[in-house]
């Protein structure tokens, strides 16, 4: 049996708008200006408090607290009127993969298990992942606990897995799990830093990384 593992944001879903507009309404809440959407993508893929710290390393803990709030308020309420969508060809070849019988999928996402099930059931994934791991059950990413809890969860050996993701957290948290990552390049940080962070392979589109993980699982 194979494991291939996803990361969600940026990866298997199109998440930048409402990320941005909801850190936009975080940092209002706390009556801190807006940040470029540079920073800001550079900090996806972490847990919330930390992905808040990270961006105001000079700030105390009761005005990040307040920016987690209302990050997570603006959040589930954008989210009631407007999912993030699939990216195209996403559907596909989680479909694919679903119907092979050598090969189980997973979830590692920074996500909130509550974010994570609300997206599973508005997207109809349910069925699809082994076992779903997030970030209210795990050190933040790069730390290896989600990876390592769906090697576990699954008794799939780290040689015969993979972790697919947008982000240098993820590539670095595949990594320390012993695990080797594919990054994708239409999230949020470019394929140089995904390299960089350790992905042995980086695919432009959903065709590639199908391409890429049918050698993959051929090996």
């Amino acid at each position: 049996m194979k494991l291939v593992t996803w990361d969600i944001d940026g990866t298997l879903v199109d998440s930048h708008a409402i990320i941005m507009d909801s850190m936009a309404a975080g940092l209002a809440a706390a009556a801190l200006p807006p940040l470029p959407t540079a920073a800001v993508s550079g900090i996806v893929g972490l847990s919330l408090p930390v992905a808040v710290a990270t961006l105001l390393p000079e700030s105390d803990e009761a005005t990040r607290e307040k920016v987690v709030q209302g990050y997570r308020n603006a959040y589930f309420s954008a989210r009631s009127t407007a999912e993030s969508p699939l990216f195209p060809g996403a559907r596909d070849l989680l479909d694919r993969l679903a119907a092979r019988e050598d090969v189980l999928m997973a979830v590692a996402t920074g996500k909130s298990r509550k974010g994570l099930d609300a997206l599973i059931r508005t997207h109809d994934l349910a069925g699809y992942f082994a076992t779903t791991q997030c970030a209210d059950d795990h050190p933040s990413k790069p730390a290896p606990g989600m990876v390592l809890a769906c090697l576990s969860d699954t008794g799939i050996d780290a040689a015969d897995a993979v972790m697919i993701g947008d982000t240098s957290f993820d590539m670095l948290m595949a990594r320390n799990a012993g695990v080797d990552g594919i990054g994708v390049a239409w999230g949020h940080h470019p394929a140089s830093a995904l390299t960089a962070a350790g992905a042995v392979a980086v695919a432009r589109d959903f065709a590639e990384l199908s391409r890429l993980l049918d050698a993959r699982l051929r090996a």
